[in-house]
């Protein structure tokens, strides 16, 4: 196999692995929001994409630079992911629970400030991928960070998807079982990052 081709690969199983949060953030976003238009699906996507090409980038940033800081940091991640995660996570709980899906579809609605806390929620571990990636140049971190965020974008939508399906059959208890797979995510990462 060629270096290029190892290279592609390696950024892609990357992306894959990085985006199984994302993806179950983005199940559970369809799941809340059964009836979301291609147009709020893509822009999702396209911001756990963002953040998960980001965070990389940063961390190796951090690697070429400020280590010391970026190492103590890292320690803070699993309890930022929990902490984030469980707050939205908890929200939507609520929220399903006092039955906010059956009076309106558009007050369940994922709104710009739950967004980007789930994308930093869902990508904050990858800034440690940065010591993986940290002797590549400048230019292959760039082209590796840009493929975990294209793969990032295909997992979401497809993650989005099959929470629009299941969340039209599920109806009022769509809000509780996003909810709960968030509060589950969040301690997911939160336990391996402490105990693994």
């Amino acid at each position: 196999m060629s270096p290029y081709l190892l290279f592609i690969v390696n950024s892609v199983l990357l992306g894959v692995g990085l985006a199984m949060d994302a993806f179950s953030v983005s199940l559970a976003n369809g799941l809340n929001e059964p009836k979301m238009k291609l147009a709020k699906m893509c822009g999702i996507a396209g911001v756990f994409a963002a953040f998960q090409a980001i965070m990389p980038m940063t961390g190796w940033i951090c690697v070429h630079t400020i280590v010391q800081v970026f190492s103590s940091f890292q320690k803070m991640i699993p309890w930022i992911a929990l902490l984030l995660l469980g707050y939205i996570g908890g929200k939507m709980l609520v929220e399903g629970i006092k039955g906010g899906e059956e009076g309106s579809g558009e007050k369940a609605a994922l709104g710009i400030g739950a967004l980007l806390i789930q994308g930093v929620a869902t990508s904050i571990d990858a800034l440690s991928v940065g010591f993986t990636i940290a002797s590549y140049d400048w230019l292959s971190a760039l082209i590796c960070a840009l493929i975990i965020a294209l793969v990032t974008f295909i997992i979401c939508m497809g993650g989005m998807a099959i929470g629009k399906r299941f969340g039209t059959h599920l109806a009022g208890k769509a809000s509780i079982l996003g909810g709960l797979i968030l509060i589950a995510i969040g301690f997911e990462i939160f336990v391996s990052g402490v105990i693994l």
